[in-house]
């Protein structure tokens, strides 16, 4: 509620200075203020994931970025009961059947692959696994400061990714994927 609350309390600074803007550099300062506003504002990116491998696995990712943190909720379903991996690989390609288009892992820092924040060296892209319900439906959740949604930093922008659920489990140490067996659903990371 505090960030709604200094976002609208700038966007009206912002237009209050546009009302009474009466040269150039009163112009340029509430353009500043525009950009501050922008920057400000969470990033949200909502997309949806459609089956791969002959699956009916499929959901929706929603991404949003606040004050330099991404979360991620990952709401899927048509699964198999149990444990099962997601990760972000490096293209936003889906056109294969297999899911294979989206080529391996983001590992922009080339690091192997391994468990979320293990000191041994893991993928920008090793989310890590899940659960599945009986009714195989699975809910992950994840949130990092080491993403963020359209910036300058290659090490850290997930857009132009995109995200592959398994249908088994990461054993968090084979390399290079950690055997997590075929890829049963597919969406890219696309602004």
């Amino acid at each position: 509620m505090m960030i709604k609350t200094k976002h609208i309390a700038l966007a009206v600074i912002a237009c209050t200075a546009i009302l009474s803007c009466k040269n150039d550099k009163k112009a340029e300062e509430v353009k500043e203020v525009v950009e501050v506003v922008k920057e400000m504002q969470p990033k949200k990116l909502t997309m949806k994931l459609e089956a791969k491998s002959d699956s009916k696995a499929q959901g929706s990712v929603v991404f949003k970025e606040i004050d330099g943190v991404v979360s991620m909720t990952a709401v899927l379903g048509g699964l198999s009961e149990g444990t099962h991996a997601i990760h972000i690989h490096d293209k936003a390609d889906c056109s294969s059947a297999d899911g294979k288009s989206t080529g391996g892992h983001w590992n922009p820092t080339a690091q192997p692959h391994g468990a979320w924040g293990d000191a041994t060296g893991y993928h920008k892209g090793d989310i890590g696994n899940f659960e599945a319900d009986a009714s195989g439906n699975g809910v992950k959740n994840f949130s990092t400061n080491e993403w963020c949604i359209g910036c300058d930093d290659k090490t850290k922008d997930i857009t132009g990714k995109a995200i592959i659920v398994h249908q088994g489990t990461d054993d968090l140490k084979s390399q290079p994927s950690g055997a997590a067996g075929a890829r049963v659903s597919c969406g890219g990371i696309i602004m």
